[in-house]
């Protein structure tokens, strides 16, 4: 029996529920539960550029450990954010990517990726004034 993800109990909750509890359904609360966490948006932005093997994966993040790094991939796979395909070969072939539901996170990344660089840029201009 595989373990449920922060969603899925959350939703396994709510069913159980007479009433919603105040603010139990709340769209950034079910985006925090799937997307949240300290690295499923980075391996997410690695995906949006096309499959990932797994090693591939390992070592655009070499800052994560292996045991969290399987851990996020299948939590993402059991939110079907990300798909496992498995090349039936010798050696075997593992790669992840986004599905479809998956890729409707790009325009968010775009809106991130804007912000980042607005708030790098800002900080550089407070560190020169300075």
């Amino acid at each position: 029996m595989s373990k449920l993800t922060k969603q899925q109990q959350a939703e396994a909750y709510w069913a159980t529920c007479a009433e919603q509890p105040a603010g139990a359904v709340c769209p950034v609360r079910t985006t925090l539960n799937v997307l949240g966490g300290k690295w499923k948006l980075l391996i997410l932005s690695y995906l949006l550029a096309g499959p990932q093997r797994y090693g591939e994966l390992r070592r655009l993040m070499p800052e994560v450990t292996e045991k969290m790094l399987i851990q996020e991939l299948r939590e993402l796979e059991a939110d079907a954010i990300v798909e496992r395909i498995v090349y039936q070969q010798v050696p075997p072939k593992v790669e992840y990517q986004l599905t479809e539901y998956g890729r409707q996170v790009q325009p968010m990344f775009t809106e991130l990726i804007r912000w980042g660089q607005s708030y790098r840029d800002r900080n550089r201009k407070l560190e020169e004034a300075a």
